[in-house]
């Protein structure tokens, strides 16, 4: 059951925002966000942190682009998928080969926390948001896949969503591997509880005093309500009232923007 748009804020300490159809969309900040963020970081007892499933790109791309946008943060305010994928292969796969379907910008990201990229027999397959995906590079997962590699995934969302509507994500990538190769990825990111214990190893908030906030129900709202803490769905990105009412699960709360919800900080 929803809880009250003016109680639903009540013991939340820290909000996990997502970005993409949530702080912006595209290249516009989406109105109301910024007072938002302003409003939590003048506050006493309340803090934020960004996550994104979106693991085209690294924390100090967001930074830059959220500059232009007019909110200076420094690296550590931003985690993605990619980090938390990154985390669990060098915890579950130490000091393997990884084939990485993902753009060069993450690949290079990896490199630098000391995985080992390979184009050629892999341990893991991993595909990621590839914005510079080829028919080639889904050949070589799909072939290293058939051979027993194990399929990853940073995330699992269906779509981007844009200033001009949506473009294809990890997981629609991973439906094509999937329908091809007759095996399904081992999905991380939101909503997975990875994501909710790294976010609890960051910032040492409890799990019952953090909210995530986004523009999704399965992913941002279902990595809070189904490990333990808030989850709360802006109406400025991918879901709409349909797709809560279609939903087999309830998020904490509904508001239309993160400017409805300053007005209940």
């Amino acid at each position: 059951m929803m809880l009250p748009k003016d109680k639903a804020l009540e013991g939340v300490k820290l909000f996990v925002l997502d970005m993409d159809g949530t702080i912006y969309l595209g290249d516009q900040m989406i109105p109301g966000a910024l007072d938002f963020i302003h409003d939590v970081e003048a506050s006493e007892d309340r803090n934020y942190i960004f996550f994104t499933n979106n693991a085209s790109k690294v924390p100090s791309v967001y930074v830059e682009k959220l500059h232009k946008l007019g909110l200076d943060i420094t690296e550590d305010k931003v985690v993605t998928a990619g980090d938390v994928c990154a985390e669990f292969l060098k915890v579950n796969y130490p000091g393997q080969k990884i084939y990485l379907n993902g753009t060069p910008v993450l690949e290079e990201n990896w490199k630098a926390k000391g995985l080992t990229i390979v184009k050629e027999d892999p341990d893991v397959c991993v595909q990621s948001f590839d914005t510079t995906l080829t028919y080639e590079k889904l050949d070589r997962i799909c072939h290293y896949i058939r051979n027993g590699a194990p399929f990853i995934a940073t995330h699992m969302d269906t779509n981007c969503p844009t200033e001009y509507g949506f473009m294809p994500d990890c997981g629609a990538m991973c439906s094509l591997i999937a329908d091809s190769t007759g095996v399904k990825p081992r999905f991380l990111g939101k909503p997975w509880p990875e994501t909710m214990d790294m976010i609890i190893e960051i910032t040492g908030y409890k799990r019952e005093e953090i909210a995530f906030v986004g523009d999704r129900l399965y992913t941002d709202v279902a990595t809070g309500v189904k490990n333990g803490a808030k989850g709360f769905l802006v109406l400025t990105g991918e879901a709409d009232m349909q797709t809560v009412a279609e939903s087999d699960f309830d998020p904490t709360c509904v508001y239309d923007s993160l400017g409805e919800m300053r007005q209940y900080l």
